[in-house]
């Protein structure tokens, strides 16, 4: 079974459960086989790190994005906010394109 989930990079997302619940933010990376999604200023972790001067990387205590499951996210509609997904086929019948529309209005998310 593929690992596919309806959240993609670069989508807009709004957490909806968990202690950072209500920030929005982009989606940096997705993490499918684990169902996570890493958000940009979501769920910031600490994390200690050794100088290396061959990298060009400083040290010291820095903070970056955790993962945060899948499932406390919720995709951003331009029209109406947080949404579930809903796939529909393009023309062509079952071998049409799929796209994923919105749950509330019917918009399609895909351009």
């Amino acid at each position: 079974m593929g690992a596919s989930l309806d959240i993609r990079k670069n989508d807009q997302v709004q957490v909806i459960a968990g202690r950072d619940k209500g920030k929005s933010g982009r989606v940096l990376a997705v993490a499918p086989r684990k169902r996570q999604v890493f958000v940009e200023h979501a769920n910031m972790i600490k994390r200690h790190t050794r100088p290396n001067p061959a990298k060009q990387i400083r040290g010291g205590i820095l903070e970056k994005e955790g993962p945060i499951s899948v499932s406390n996210v919720a995709l951003i509609c331009s029209e109406c906010g947080p949404t579930r997904i809903r796939h529909q086929r393009m023309a062509g019948g079952t071998k049409g394109k799929k796209v994923r529309q919105c749950a509330k209005c019917g918009k399609l998310l895909d351009s």
